[in-house]
């Protein structure tokens, strides 16, 4: 392209020889500083101009953030009061609870980061034979205080990650993995009573009833 705009220049000027021409690289300035063509330029627009108005339709033209120039049109936005804000000062004070249900999640100094001597200073889980001596309302008990046992493991290992702490993570796993083995117990028994719950329903539809035998004996 450039090259035939110095051929382009070299038959319009006719007196100056080939050599004597700049080089290709400065062709394209020098075309559009001595040879003026009837190039149709318009300034650069974003959105048409509407027909036989000559109006913007960009409601949004103008605005920038740089200069901090606002819009040349009002925003559906302004009709709306905007919020106040409010001075710290004129919150009202409430009282924490130091008995709220939240501090569960947490441990007993109320820190988001337990310490390891707090995770390794636990006992055993609870064993099967255990579990099946518990009544429903027991085992449902249990099984929420894991849940929030976990929760509260799992509160401190993301605070753990978060300020790199690089120590308590053996004793953290160590509890949660305790804690599990105590919830797959709890469904083991539930299973069982479920299991024995069927087995009572379909001798009963098949027409055994414990009471009789109780008083053919007792005869």
């Amino acid at each position: 392209m450039h090259r035939q705009s110095v051929t382009r220049l070299a038959r319009q000027s006719g007196s100056l020889p080939l050599v004597e021409l700049p080089p290709p690289y400065l062709a394209p300035s020098l075309h559009f500083s001595k040879i003026r063509s009837p190039v149709q330029s318009s300034s650069f627009s974003s959105t048409a101009v509407a027909a036989a108005h000559g109006r913007d339709l960009n409601k949004t033209r103008g605005v920038s953030a740089i200069h901090r120039t606002g819009p040349r049109f009002k925003l559906g936005a302004s009709k709306y009061p905007l919020p106040k804000p409010v001075s710290p000062e004129a919150i009202e004070k409430r009282d924490p609870s130091p008995n709220h249900g939240l501090w569960g999640f947490f441990p007993k100094n109320r820190e988001a980061l337990s310490t390891p001597e707090y995770d390794v200073s636990h006992g055993r889980s609870w064993s099967i034979q255990e579990l099946r001596e518990k009544s429903w309302d027991d085992l449902h008990a249990l099984w929420w205080v894991c849940i929030k046992e976990r929760n509260r493991i799992a509160t401190s290992d993301l605070e753990r990650v978060r300020l790199r702490a690089g120590y308590g993570e053996w004793e953290s796993t160590e509890r949660d993995r305790v804690i599990r083995v105590t919830q797959k117990s709890i469904k083991h028994v539930l299973r069982e009573r479920w299991y024995a719950w069927e087995d009572a329903q379909t001798l009963y539809k098949n027409g055994y009833r414990p009471q009789e035998e109780d008083s053919q004996e007792a005869a």
